[in-house]
C-alpha cells in the first residue's frame, strides 16, 4: 500500500484548521489566525508521528486527548479550568457534529473512504480514487458549513424561547391563557391613554370573546365592520379599543382590542401583574409553527412584580 503522506497530512491540517475555527464561531470567541494556526499543526502532526517512535503516543486514545487539549490551549488560551473546558468540549463537539454528517454521508453515498489508526484517508490503493478525494474535499466544507449554520440557527432559536412567556388575561369572569413571545419590535400603544398593546391571535381565544367581537375583528376593513354592526352590541362593547399601525408600504390600517381588567405574564423567573394594557385581536395566525399565540408589548414587563418564580 503506498501513502502520500504531504497530502495526508495536508487534509487533517486543514480539517483541524476548519473544526477550530467552527469551534471560535460556536464560542464567539476572537480568532487569532497565528494560533490556529499552530493549533492546526499541532493537530496535524499526528500524522508524522505515525511514521515515527511516538506512533504509540499517535494512537493511543490517552495522546489523542493530550494533543487536542494542547491544540485548544494554543488557539484559545488557558485563562481559567472553566474557560478551557468549555473550549475543549466545544472543540470535541463540532469535531463529532462534523465527523459524524461526513461518517453517515459516507455509507449513505459508499465514497472510498478508508481509516487508518484514526487517520482519514482515500482508498487504500495509493492516491486514492478521484470520486473519493472529491467527496473528501467537497463535503468536508459542506459539512461545515451546514454545522456553523446549524450552530447560529440554535442560537437563534435559544434566544427566541428565552423571550417565551405565559400570558393569562383576565376580563370580568373570562380568563384565558396564551403562549406569548415578547417582541421588542412590538411599539404599538393605545393613541389614547398611551396604554402598550399586545397583539393576540384571535382565532386561539375565539371561545373566550364574545362572537360579535370576532366578527368584527377577522374583518379586512374593521372600521365598516363596527359601522355595519348597527344596533348589534356584546357583553365587552365598553371595553372595545381602535388601534391604528402602519405596516411598511402601505396605508394606516387599525386593529380592533379590547381593554382587560388584568393580565399576568409569567416568566421564568416572576409572575408580573400587568394593568394598563390593551389586548389587540388580530386577524391572521402570529406563528406559522405554532410556537407562540401572542405577541408581548416589552414594557409590560416593567409591571408589578407579584411572585418570584424558583
Amino acid at each position: 500500500m503506498s501513502i502520500y503522506l504531504d497530502v495526508i497530512w495536508f487534509l487533517n491540517f486543514s480539517f483541524d484548521l476548519f473544526l477550530l475555527l467552527l469551534t471560535a464561531i460556536a464560542l464567539k470567541r476572537k480568532i487569532y489566525k497565528l494560533r490556529i494556526l499552530l493549533a492546526a499543526f499541532l493537530g496535524s502532526s499526528i500524522v508524522l508521528m505515525m511514521f515515527s517512535p511516538l506512533a504509540f503516543m499517535a494512537t493511543h486514545p490517552i495522546g489523542k486527548m493530550i494533543i487536542s487539549m494542547m491544540m485548544v490551549i494554543i488557539a484559545f488560551g488557558f485563562y481559567r479550568f472553566r474557560y478551557f473546558f468549555q473550549s475543549l468540549l466545544t472543540f470535541y463537539f463540532v469535531t463529532f457534529m462534523v465527523g459524524g454528517g461526513m461518517i453517515g454521508a459516507h455509507y449513505f453515498l459508499q465514497a472510498e473512504m478508508k481509516y487508518l489508526d484514526g487517520l482519514l484517508m482515500t482508498n487504500s490503493s495509493g492516491f486514492g480514487h478521484p470520486i473519493s478525494w472529491l467527496f473528501v474535499l467537497i463535503g468536508f466544507p459542506i459539512m461545515w458549513i451546514f454545522s456553523r449554520n446549524r450552530l447560529e440557527g440554535l442560537e437563534a432559536k435559544k434566544i427566541h424561547f428565552d423571550q417565551m412567556v405565559t400570558v393569562t388575561i383576565s376580563v370580568d369572569s373570562t380568563q384565558f391563557t396564551l403562549s406569548g413571545l415578547v417582541d421588542s419590535g412590538n411599539q404599538l400603544y393605545d393613541p389614547i391613554t398611551r396604554s402598550p398593546v399586545m397583539v393576540i391571535d384571535t382565532m386561539k381565544a375565539k371561545e373566550y370573546i364574545p362572537a360579535q367581537l370576532v366578527y368584527q375583528a377577522l374583518q379586512q376593513d374593521v372600521m365598516r365592520s363596527l359601522s355595519e354592526s348597527g344596533d348589534e352590541s356584546h357583553p365587552w362593547e365598553h371595553r372595545v379599543r381602535i388601534i391604528p399601525y402602519r405596516v411598511v408600504g402601505s396605508e394606516n390600517q387599525f386593529l380592533l382590542g379590547f381593554k382587560p381588567d388584568e393580565v399576568w405574564i409569567e416568566t421564568k423567573n416572576e409572575k408580573i401583574k400587568v394593568h394598563k394594557t390593551i389586548v389587540g385581536l388580530n386577524r391572521t395566525t402570529l406563528s406559522s409553527e405554532n410556537e407562540y399565540e401572542c405577541i408581548v408589548h416589552p414594557k409590560m414587563l416593567q409591571g408589578q412584580s407579584i411572585e418570584h418564580v424558583s
